[in-house]
């Protein structure tokens, strides 16, 4: 059932993504581009997308576990440090540099195009590469 429910889930993100136009990289680049092309689109995705998760929270959180968990996976801390304020940056400049953030590209993935695929594998060596940064970081504040 948890599968199920999983793919439902991806599905109806995947076809919201698409259906809003988010899985072109060219219609968030315009977004970015505010002395020419601009289109304000991505305003009004993310403003619902807020508004259905804002919604959405209020009434899970109130239960006392997930559906398909033991607990809520939710942060312990909301400090801003390093790796959070470098990764967002990271995030932002990926995404403003190739029109992709990965809730958009991982539907594209299906249209096949070149520029989709290598910005998935770029995205997993980032991933990889962040999780090998932690470890290292870890082993050596563990020697000192």
């Amino acid at each position: 059932m948890r599968l199920i429910v999983s793919y439902i889930s991806g599905l109806i993100f995947g076809i919201g993504i698409s259906i809003s136009g988010m899985a072109n990289p060219a219609k968030v680049l315009n977004f970015f581009d505010v002395a020419g092309t601009w289109d304000p689109s991505l305003i009004f995705v993310m403003g619902g997308a807020l508004m259905v998760t804002f919604v959405g929270y209020r009434f899970v959180l109130h239960r006392p576990a997930p559906t398909f968990e033991e607990t809520f996976k939710l942060p312990a801390s909301n400090e801003l440090d390093l790796p959070l304020i470098g990764g967002s940056a990271v995030f932002g400049i990926g995404w403003g540099i190739a029109g992709f953030c990965p809730g958009g590209a991982l539907p594209a993935l299906g249209t096949g195009r070149s520029e989709v695929i290598i910005f998935t594998i770029a995205l997993v060596s980032g991933i990889f590469a962040a999780k090998g940064l932690q470890r290292l970081s870890a082993t050596k504040a563990a020697s000192v």
